[in-house]
């Protein structure tokens, strides 16, 4: 829950019993934390699914995952469908923050056209579509801000890998940089992106007001689970039972709260917190 700043949050409950980094908790979850089938846990994805999950990994813990692991290990690149995985992500999110931030009002059109991209975008809905509402601009604007990334990625792409020829996976492990990739100019135009972001959005004072407010709720949680583990929904206090050091019990608890959404977040807070709510 909480993006970024519940990660932080959880990563500082979880110092002293190895950590948290969500990768390695997505992994977690396929690998382990899924109950679909009667034989084993887990999702049984091949390697190639769990190594494009596995985006950044730090060493110390690259040792400890196996062969999933040895790429960071060795310093060497992913497969392309994880590298594909890694940049269509990073377009998903960076669009999807200029979206949520134009809707909340905590960035403008005004700010956006101070940036040479998003400004030709918004001349050329502007000049097709003069007309639109700026509700509506928005939509189409961010539309063509994922439309012109992803064909710059493909096109670029799609030139790389006719260039350099990968004939098996080690071709693509050893080459000297990702093959998957913008052009210069689209990654530019990336950078550009996530610095406006950086300075308008992610450093907004509400938004800094909200990340400070959902990591101690995250914090108080956590902290609440591990003085009293009755607390936990049953399932999960069976899964402590079976434990047998405080590090065991600090990783269900972590478990139980990066499954949470936002707003179950919340309503697990207020039942614990708030005098009002005593269900």
């Amino acid at each position: 829950p909480f993006g970024h700043a519940g990660q932080d949050a959880l990563n500082e409950c979880m110092q002293e019993h190895g950590g948290f980094e969500h990768n390695l908790q997505s992994l977690r979850v396929v690998d382990e934390l899924e109950e679909k089938y009667a034989t084993f846990d887990g999702l049984n994805l091949t390697f190639e699914s769990r190594e494009g999950i596995l985006k950044h990994c730090a060493l110390k813990n690259a040792r400890e995952l196996g062969d999933i692991g040895q790429r960071f290990i060795n310093k060497t690149q992913p497969s392309l469908e994880a590298q594909l995985t890694n940049l269509a992500d990073e377009i998903a999110y960076n669009s999807h923050d200029v979206d949520d931030g134009l809707r909340s009002g905590l960035i403008s059109l005004q700010q956006l056209r101070e940036v040479e991209f998003f400004n030709a975008l918004y001349e050329e809905v502007d000049k097709q579509y003069a007309d639109l509402p700026d509700r509506r601009k928005i939509y189409e604007i961010v539309r063509r801000l994922i439309s012109y990334q992803v064909i710059d990625l493909i096109e670029t792409s799609k030139s790389r890998i006719e260039s350099v020829k990968p004939e098996t996976i080690e071709d693509v492990r050893h080459h000297s940089e990702a093959i998957i990739s913008y052009s210069d100019a689209m990654r530019e135009q990336n950078l550009v992106i996530k610095r406006f972001l950086r300075e308008n959005l992610y450093m907004h004072y509400r938004v800094r007001r909200m990340s400070a407010k959902s990591a101690r709720m995250i914090k108080e949680l956590f902290s609440a689970f591990m003085q009293d583990t009755l607390l936990l929904p049953p399932e999960y206090q069976e899964r402590v039972k079976q434990q047998t050091i405080e590090a065991g019990k600090a990783r269900i608890i972590a478990d139980y709260i990066a499954g949470m959404t936002d707003r179950y977040a919340m309503a697990e807070y207020g039942k614990l917190f708030d005098p009002k709510q005593l269900t």
